[in-house]
């Protein structure tokens, strides 16, 4: 028995740093025409799924993943980061001859990132039964952005699971936080823990970001989850808010000495707190543990 599923996307990361990325006012000011030589290059492994498997197992779990991996160059090397990792993939994940997921990241001085990523549109995650019953030998899943994956075929899979008696972590993307509220609320229902960032959150209760106060209890003010289930709601450098039972959790940020890398920081807050919450259902022990973890990742390049 695993003591959780993550459910997402892998991906392989490829880094570049160095002073011909040249950047002013938040962007990256790179001709057309142009060639660019980083000083450093640096290949790993990424995507909401592996990221926050990866950081499950670090935190002790036994782990599994679901996720698509490509027939192609990169699948060996995705293969062998996640049996390193020893995580549970071989009989999880779908090797698909022409799906592709790849990434490119480039770094500032200060560690913020601009991504480029591919990949293959119009995915399916489950379609036949053989697929749900992956998920029967799980205490716990973590749904992560699935953007590409169609929204009544995830809620399918949550719902699955809440009849199996599984504990449920999900997370929500840019793209369905500005969904109809009946059709972000179809979706939450299925889940006990969801996992946003505040700017998520104010798209999906379309309110402008600049008039929500997290520190009051948003959920009883916009009337959008159940109060029996947690809202996790991260905010950066202003750190993150917790909402269950009419009850508001802050934990701060951690502080970092050095940012190196804030690629993959929200996927290790996340595996952090869902890894605490499973051992000791203790919200702000959760809360503390995914703030420390982030600094974690914050403080090297990659994802995880």
């Amino acid at each position: 028995m695993l003591d959780i599923i993550s459910l997402g996307t892998v991906s392989i990361d490829l880094y570049y740093k160095g002073d011909t990325l040249t950047h002013q006012d938040g962007r990256f000011e790179l001709a057309i025409g142009g060639k660019y030589y980083a000083d450093h290059f640096y290949q790993g492994l990424g995507g909401g799924g592996a990221n926050v498997a990866m950081g499950l197992k670090a935190a002790g779990l036994n782990v599994g993943l679901i996720a698509k991996i490509g027939n192609n160059p990169f699948k060996d090397m995705i293969k062998s980061a996640l049996n390193n990792a020893n995580i549970h993939h071989e009989e999880y994940c779908d090797i698909e001859k022409d799906y592709i997921n790849i990434s490119s990241v480039l770094l500032d001085p200060k560690g913020e990132k601009t991504i480029i990523n591919y990949r293959t549109p119009h995915q399916h995650v489950m379609t036949c039964a053989a697929d749900f019953q992956k998920l029967d030998n799980t205490k716990a899943i973590y749904m992560a952005n699935l953007s590409k994956v169609p929204l009544n075929e995830r809620i399918d899979i949550l719902s699955y699971a809440k009849k199996k008696g599984i504990m449920v972590f999900a997370n929500l993307n840019v793209t369905d936080c500005r969904r109809p509220i009946e059709q972000i609320l179809h979706f939450v229902r299925h889940v006990d823990v969801t996992i946003i960032n505040s700017h998520e959150y104010a798209d999906m209760i379309k309110v402008p970001f600049q008039s929500i106060d997290f520190h009051k209890d948003i959920v009883k003010k916009y009337s959008l989850f159940n109060e029996d289930d947690v809202l996790v709601v991260t905010d950066g450098r202003k750190g993150s808010y917790a909402y269950h039972g009419g009850k508001v959790y802050h934990e701060k940020a951690a502080e970092v000495h050095e940012v190196v890398d804030t690629t993959g920081a929200g996927d290790a807050y996340t595996a952090a707190f869902i890894a605490s919450y499973l051992k000791v259902k203790d919200i702000e022990q959760s809360m503390q543990a995914g703030s420390k973890y982030a600094v974690k990742i914050l403080s090297k390049i990659g994802a995880n």
